[in-house]
């Protein structure tokens, strides 16, 4: 039931989309890791790439060498990456945990593991199919989402079924034997519409609204922010953890 999310078309409907938007940002925090730890792959692997833009914007952004591929259950999502593909960006409408026999000096796995049935399964599976992970948390558990019951609408319109804290995240790291080479806050940006696709004008608009409002009012908050970190975002819950790990 939880797979037929993703294939039947029911995600797609509830997110057309399909978080291009949020792209852009998700590149630029992953550049950032690059450079914070001075790695440079040559193979890159997505896996739940959806639509194929993360992939898109960073193979513009890497050396010309640099071999691409994305995996994506969902018939929907691929057929939105098929235009994306290039003789070294390629997409495969498969599941990862069935590939047998491949190994990526980089694995990412972004907004993915709160969706799986069995987020460990994924997380032993792809351990050895790459020297790094790049794995990206959202951090639903907050006072405010708990206070606005903000878990219901996680779970219903994007298909969470499991929700983390920073501390949680690591943990579930540290169990699985991974160690981790570096971390952080990522915070999303207001997306903008020629980085959609089949926008929906009025998700559209609310979540520009959102943004503007948060901007308005979140004067204290980064200030909170900026004094300290994991206080801020255990009561506000405004940003995803970044994770590097071998």
């Amino acid at each position: 039931m939880i797979k037929e999310l993703y294939t039947s078309g029911d995600y797609l409907k509830k997110n057309p989309t399909w978080h291009v938007g949020e792209s852009p940002w998700k590149v630029k925090e992953i550049m950032r890791v690059f450079q914070r730890n001075s790695i440079a792959p040559k193979t890159i692997c997505e896996v739940g790439c959806g639509a194929g833009e993360v992939l898109r914007l960073l193979q513009m952004r890497m050396d010309s060498a640099c071999i691409f591929s994305g995996y994506e259950i969902s018939p929907q999502a691929f057929e939105l990456s098929k235009s994306r593909e290039n003789e070294r960006l390629h997409f495969k409408l498969q599941d990862f945990m069935e590939e047998k026999d491949v190994y990526f000096d980089l694995i990412l796995v972004l907004d993915v593991i709160e969706h799986m049935e069995n987020p460990y399964d994924l997380l032993r599976e792809i351990k050895s199919k790459s020297q790094y992970k790049i794995i990206q948390f959202p951090l639903d558990i907050s006072v405010r989402s708990v206070l606005r019951d903000l878990i219901v609408t996680y779970r219903e319109q994007y298909g969470h079924i499991h929700y983390f804290t920073k501390s949680i995240a690591l943990r579930m790291l540290e169990e699985v034997g991974y160690e981790v080479l570096d971390c952080f806050y990522t915070s999303e940006t207001i997306p903008l519409p020629w980085n959609t696709i089949k926008s929906n004008p009025r998700i559209l608009v609310r979540k520009i609204l959102g943004k503007i409002k948060r901007g308005l009012l979140g004067a204290p908050i980064k200030l909170l922010f900026a004094i300290n970190q994991d206080l801020a975002e255990r009561l506000f819950g405004e940003w995803r953890l970044l994770i590097l790990a071998r």
